[in-house]
Parts: structure tokens; sequence; C-alpha cells
């Protein structure tokens, strides 16, 4: 298994094209899923991956920050406070789309090389979260803060409140309002939750996600966004992992930290990925969500692989490095949609 790991290995890497690039420039991709046995892929350091196709305006800020000199948390930040001020984006942020009150929640984390992590979860009225979650990290000894109380922490930092319900986003609410049908539905306008891991160019790993949560969720639902563990997790001498899709289905696998654990293991950030997503489904194929079900993983390894993998397709995610910049990649997947 090792002789044929690294024989894949250099095989990738040899049809790497060597261009350098100064920033990322956004690319065209058209490319399909990927083989059962899809080879190893390493990239350059430093490394962006970001989940969806906002992850590519994402990325670009991101990569003008580290070539600003700034650190991976720094560069995170903002890389995610693009999606989070984008009211087109309706997954994050400024114009998510609503609990089934009407009112806008978000969720958010981050952590460091150090381990070290801040996360906020049922936020209201304040547009960059994982804005938030850094000051968590930075300025308390605490992990999460929730709710009123994270609200406060982020007035007391200079943060402000501000209406994040859209008139687009309120529409959208009131036509939902007409039948209350609750029914997550994933992938359907190509977003969700965008997570972002870093690999920087001494090799440090830092990685993020923020998220509305999912429409029309019960008031007070918090996702697996801000849990460490279930959204994101890294290893510093390991890897880095984060998810999106139903947040439920990855909280009950503890879905980053188990990618992360299988890449210490020994697996690829492909295999690791495409493992956990086989156990969340042997997990809930009998499950009343499985009619609407969608998880995908990205990972990265210390030594610059990447990949992702997810339980049905539609799924895509950003990639950027010196090489070959800003672009789409579409990882394999399980299943289609019309399987059950």
């Amino acid at each position: 298994m090792s002789s044929r790991r690294k024989f894949i290995k250099k095989a990738a890497l040899g049809s790497v094209a060597f261009s350098a690039f100064s920033a990322c420039g956004v690319q065209a991709s058209n490319a399909t899923t990927a083989p059962k046995e899809a080879p190893i892929k390493t990239a350059k350091k430093p490394l962006i991956i970001s989940t969806w196709n906002h992850g590519l305006a994402a990325n670009q800020a991101t990569w003008e920050a580290l070539n600003a000199g700034k650190s991976g948390l720094t560069a995170i930040e903002k890389g995610l406070n693009i999606s989070e001020a984008d009211p087109k984006v309706r997954s994050v942020g400024y114009g998510g789309l609503p609990d089934r009150e009407g009112k806008v929640t978000l969720d958010a984390c981050i952590m460091d090389q150090n381990s070290d992590c801040g996360s906020v979860s049922f936020l209201q009225g304040i547009k960059h979260p994982i804005s938030v979650a850094k000051k968590v990290l930075e300025e308390t000894p605490h992990v999460m803060l929730s709710g009123q109380g994270a609200l406060n922490f982020a007035l007391s930092q200079g943060f402000k409140e501000e209406n994040l319900l859209t008139p687009e986003s309120e529409k959208a609410w009131k036509n939902w309002l007409e039948k209350s049908k609750y029914q997550p539905v994933i992938n359907i306008e190509n977003h969700d939750t965008i997570s972002m891991l870093v690999i920087d160019k001494d090799g440090n790993l830092t990685g993020g996600c923020t998220t509305s949560g999912a429409a029309w969720k019960m008031h007070g639902r918090v996702g697996d966004s801000p849990i460490i563990g279930a959204g994101l997790f890294l290893d510093n001498e390991v890897g880095a992992a984060a998810a999106t899709g139903l947040g439920e289905a990855v909280i009950r696998t503890a879905g980053s930290a188990m990618v992360v654990e299988l890449m210490r293991q020994g697996l690829s950030p492909n295999e690791a990925c495409k493992t956990i997503v086989e156990r969340i489904y042997n997990k809930h194929k009998n499950h009343k969500d499985m009619p609407y079900l969608q998880v995908g993983f990205i990972a990265v390894n210390k030594q610059g692989e990447y990949g992702g993998y997810s339980l049905r397709g539609g799924f895509n995610f950003a990639v950027c490095d010196a090489d070959n910049g800003n672009r789409m990649e579409k990882p394999d997947f399980k299943m289609t949609w019309k399987d059950k």
C-alpha cells in the first residue's frame, strides 16, 4: 500500500506545471468527478482550500493577506469576511436565510496551529461572526460564546449591531411560511457553509468556518460549524479538515476530527474524507434525514496533499496555490441525488 501511494504521489507531482503566480487569479474549471481511486494531489505551500463557489473570492482575499505577511489566522478572517458581507451568498452572514421565526442566526469558529480556538453560536445582529470568533480566541479564556452572551461580547469589542435580514431573504422566508415545511436544501444554488483551510509557507495550519446555518431551522438551533471537532478540526502535526452540509449528521460522527485522526493513521486526505462519508452513510441510510442528506469534507495534510469527498454529487471546493492559481475542483462522491 505504501509503495502504491508513493507511486501515485510521484505521478501526480510529475503532472504539475511549475508556473508561478504573484497572486491567485480565478480560473474556470470544467473538471468532472474524480475517478474512483483519485490520485493524491499535492500543492506548493502556501495552499488555501475552501468549500463551494464562493470560496473563490474568499481564497483571493486570504491569498492577498498571506502575501502581505499576515498570519494564517488573520488571512482566514479576511477571506471569510468576503462571504459574510456578500448578500448574494444566502447561507453565510449578511443576507443569510433566516430561521422559521425570520431571524438570521450565525455560527462560526476558527482554529490556529497551536490548537487555540474561538467560536460563536446562535449569534444575531453581527455581520462578521468569524471576526467575533477570532476575538474569543484572542481575548477570552474560553472556546465558545453563544447567543446573547456572544452578542454582548461582540459589542464590547466594538462590533456594530445591524439588521442582517435583506429584503430578498425576508421574501424567501415569507414564501416559506405559506407551507412551513422544514426540509434542508443543500447544493441547489451551490452554496452552504463556507469552510476554509490554510497551510502557510512554513507548513503551519489554520482553519475557519462561518455560516447562517440551515434555512427555516428552529430558533436556537446550532449546527456543526461552530463546534471544534465537528465542523472543523486540525492538528498541526498531522493536518486539517472541515465540513459542509447537514450539521446534525456531522455532529453525530465528530466528522472533521475523525478525518484528521485517519490522516494521522496514514490515510491521504481523499481517503480520510471518503472513509468518514461512508461512516455517515452507514449510520444514516435508514435515518429520517437520508432523503435530503448531504455532507462534504475537505482536508489537507502537513505534506500539502489535499482532497475532498461528499455523500452526493454537487459539492465542489476552491483551491488556491502559487503554481496553479485559484480554481474550482470537483471531488468524487458516493451517490447521486436519485439514489436512495
